[in-house]
């Protein structure tokens, strides 16, 4: 066997152990938060001293428990979590985590939150999952895959092609979106497409890599909010950057289109 061999079977394993320990992690939240789900005592704290930024023992609950998967099967990855922030790594693999995105809908009891766990190397998010616990649908994408394993068992994921931006569905978490300035720019764009939705957090970026809906435009977002979801919708087809054009791994302003055509439409809308 050469050394490229080599490399690349070592490679192959660890993705196959990544997976692995994504589905165990996933496991291991839908645990911990299912019995908080649509409980009647469920409280939650607010973490801004101005303004409503929910926190419940659910999402505590479910981020020590995939740390504490990672602790057991891979110690030397790197973590960055939304609840309890970022823990230094040796073997250049970083897992964001956040343990529900949409906590705002998990205490009014709606099911558009998710668990989304990402996973990058030197060169990018290489894996991405957004589970929902409650639907049992979980959607994957990356070193290959591009799958939703739910109640009609596994379905190939992959984003809609073909569709015009006056035939596209839109959709954002916030009709306000962000600044003024921001909510002016998507409102550019919503103006253009056939439907636009409100409320969805990560379950849309789902249904956009299910080939449901055309586009999710965001802004305001942190790493861990759209980590996961990224490599699930590149996976399967589509593009994810800024509202430059440029890489979205960090967060801030988010563009996920399900085709070349739709993303430079909107694109073009958002620089205005």
């Amino acid at each position: 066997m050469t050394a490229r061999d080599r490399r690349a079977e070592a490679g192959m394993t660890d993705s196959t152990d990544i997976v692995a320990t994504a589905h165990l992690m996933a496991d291991a939240a839908r645990a911990a938060i299912l019995p908080h789900f649509r409980a009647r005592d469920l409280q939650s704290d607010n973490k801004r001293a101005a303004g409503f930024d929910p926190v419940t023992e659910a999402d505590r609950a479910a981020e020590r428990a995939m740390r504490a998967v990672l602790a057991e099967r891979r110690p030397e990855d790197a973590i960055i979590g939304e609840e309890f922030g970022t823990e230094a790594g040796r073997s250049g693999i970083s897992w964001i985590l956040d343990p529900i995105d949409g906590t705002r809908a998990f205490i009014c009891g709606a099911t558009s939150w998710g668990v989304l766990i990402g996973v990058s190397d030197g060169s990018g998010m290489v894996y991405g999952l957004i589970d929902q616990p409650y639907t049992g649908e979980r959607f994957e994408g990356g070193f290959g895959i591009a799958r939703l394993t739910g109640p009609r068992g596994v379905e190939p994921l992959r984003t809609r092609t073909g569709v015009t931006l006056d035939q596209a569905s839109l959709m954002t978490t916030f009709p306000e979106v962000g600044t003024v300035e921001e909510g002016a720019a998507f409102r550019r764009v919503a103006e253009k497409v056939q439907l636009t939705r409100y409320g969805l957090d990560c379950y849309a970026y789902a249904l956009l890599a299910l080939g449901q809906i055309d586009l999710v435009i965001e802004a305001g977002l942190q790493s861990y909010d759209i980590a996961g979801p990224l490599a699930v919708v590149q996976a399967a087809g589509g593009i994810v950057t800024d509202w430059q054009g440029g890489p979205a791994h960090q967060g801030g302003r988010v563009l996920a289109a399900a085709s070349p055509e739709i993303h430079a439409a909107a694109l073009d809308l958002l620089r205005g």
